[in-house]
C-alpha cells in the first residue's frame, strides 16, 4: 500500500505562507505514534525538501541525543528512500535518486517490500495522487490556521472518495486522521 502522511493545519497546508512549519513539532506522545508508524515501512518515496529536512536524522550524530531519538534516527536510516529531485546530483544514507516515473517508482519501491511505502513532500504526492495511486492518507491536524502556503492535497478534477479508517486525539489536541481510499465494488 502507498501512503501520504503529513502534519497539516487546520486549513490543509503542511507549510505556511513564508515556508514555515515549526507548528508541527511533535510531543512525545505524537513522536511516539510517527516512530512506530515509520517502523511499520519498507521503502520511502519523497521529494528533495523533504529529504533535506529529514537527512539530520542520517547525518547528524546529535538527533541520537536521546533515546526516542537514537530509535527514530535507526528506524529512519533502515528505510530505502527515492529522492525524486531535478537539483541534486547525488544524496546521502539509504536513499538514491529516482531514475524513473512516479508511477514506476512507486511500483519498483512496493515490490521491493512486503511492507508499505510512503510517498512525502506535496508535490510528489500530488502527482501520485493524480495517478491514482496513494492508497492511504493520513493527517495530524494541527489546531492552527496558517491561511495559506502549501496545501496538504492538490486540486483535482474528480473527486477522490475516501473512507475514514481511524482516528484519534492526542494530548496536545492534535487529530490524526486516516483516510483509505475508497474502491468500486469492481475493484
Amino acid at each position: 500500500m502507498l501512503m501520504y502522511s503529513m502534519s497539516v493545519s487546520v486549513d490543509g497546508f503542511i507549510a505556511d505562507r513564508a515556508g514555515a512549519f515549526g507548528w508541527t513539532v511533535p510531543n512525545e506522545e505524537q513522536f511516539r505514534f510517527h516512530l512506530a508508524q515509520i517502523r511499520e515501512l519498507g521503502g520511502y518515496l519523497c521529494g528533495r525538501r523533504l529529504y533535506e529536512t529529514m537527512l539530520p536524522w542520517e547525518t547528524d550524530p546529535s538527533m541520537r541525543g536521546n533515546e526516542l531519538g537514537a530509535a527514530f534516527a535507526d528506524v529512519w536510516c533502515a528505510i530505502p528512500k527515492v529522492v525524486f529531485s531535478r537539483t541534486l546530483d547525488s544524496v546521502q544514507g539509504n536513499a538514491r535518486l529516482a531514475e524513473a516515473s512516479v508511477a514506476e517508482e512507486a511500483a519498483a519501491a512496493l515490490d521491493a517490500t512486503d511492507k508499505d511505502v510512503s510517498i512525502g513532500g506535496a508535490g510528489l504526492a500530488a502527482a501520485a495522487i493524480e495517478l491514482g495511486l496513494v492508497d492511504e492518507l493520513r493527517m495530524f491536524r494541527n489546531p492552527v490556521v496558517v491561511g495559506g502556503g502549501t496545501p496538504f492535497l492538490p486540486p483535482v478534477t474528480e473527486d477522490v472518495r475516501l473512507d475514514l479508517v481511524e482516528t484519534r486525539t492526542f494530548g496536545s489536541r492534535v487529530i490524526y486522521e486516516r483516510y483509505g481510499r475508497a474502491r468500486d465494488e469492481s475493484d
